[in-house]
């Protein structure tokens, strides 16, 4: 029997709540949090079961902390926002994160050298971090506000061929965050081995729930109360 390809826009039955807060990344990376928003949205992602909450790195020990026996993953960024710090630092920032407790990282790729056509840079680039967090989760941002599709593509294959686990769209901190285009685009150039994390600008269900029909699997979010809100109220 021939599959059917649902339309542009179709969203299938909606998912139960807990399935999709174990899709969410809650983000707690705005410089200007304070110690008492941080430690709050440490809360309100253990109250939800989110899959992880993602601080700023010199918020890691204290998200492990909060979130020890929780479920909830501590993760952190790598090269953020720019991705333009040396491969060096980026590896000691993984090593750092690691070692107080996280176990995602969230790494934005050399930017400037992907748009220069160096891939071989790029790929290095990325796969010195993987390899320096053997059994992590790395998610690589391509920052696709920057990006033309050949180079969406290209950044995506980089991933793939250095072994992350997850292409993300964007930081949240750049022009425009995820669309549904991008992730159609990388959920159709990555391999089944590697998953899509769309991110920036997800503020509401429904945004989520049509990135999801496009192949996005994890979420970077501020809003996650008010998405997971919103479900429990449907269902």
């Amino acid at each position: 029997m021939t599959a059917v390809t649902p339309p542009p826009g179709h969203v299938s039955a909606l998912p139960g709540v807990e399935a999709l807060a174990k899709m969410i990344d809650h983000s707690l990376l705005h410089p200007t949090l304070t110690t008492t928003q941080v430690e709050e949205g440490c809360a309100l992602a253990a109250r939800y079961q989110v899959a992880s909450v993602c601080a700023r790195p010199c918020d890691v020990p204290r998200a492990a902390r909060l979130l020890a026996g929780t479920g909830v993953e501590v993760g952190t960024v790598v090269g953020f926002p720019h991705g333009s710090t040396t491969t060096a630092v980026k590896v000691a920032e993984a090593n750092v994160a690691v070692d107080q407790g996280a176990r995602e990282l969230d790494m934005v790729l050399a930017i400037g050298w992907l748009r220069s056509g160096d891939l071989p840079a790029v790929e290095a680039d990325i796969r010195a971090v993987v390899e320096a967090v053997p059994g992590l989760v790395v998610k690589v941002i391509l920052e696709n506000a920057y990006l033309t599709d050949e180079e969406k593509i290209a950044g995506c294959q980089a991933v793939e061929r250095a072994g992350a686990a997850f292409a993300k769209t964007s930081t949240g901190f750049a022009p425009s965050g995820a669309t549904v285009a991008d992730v159609r685009l990388m959920r159709a150039t990555l391999g089944q081995g590697v998953q899509v994390k769309a991110a920036g600008g997800i503020r509401t269900l429904d945004q989520l729930l049509e990135l999801h029909a496009a192949g996005a699997t994890r979420f970077g979010a501020t809003a996650t109360e008010a998405i997971i809100s919103e479900l429990a109220r449907r269902s």
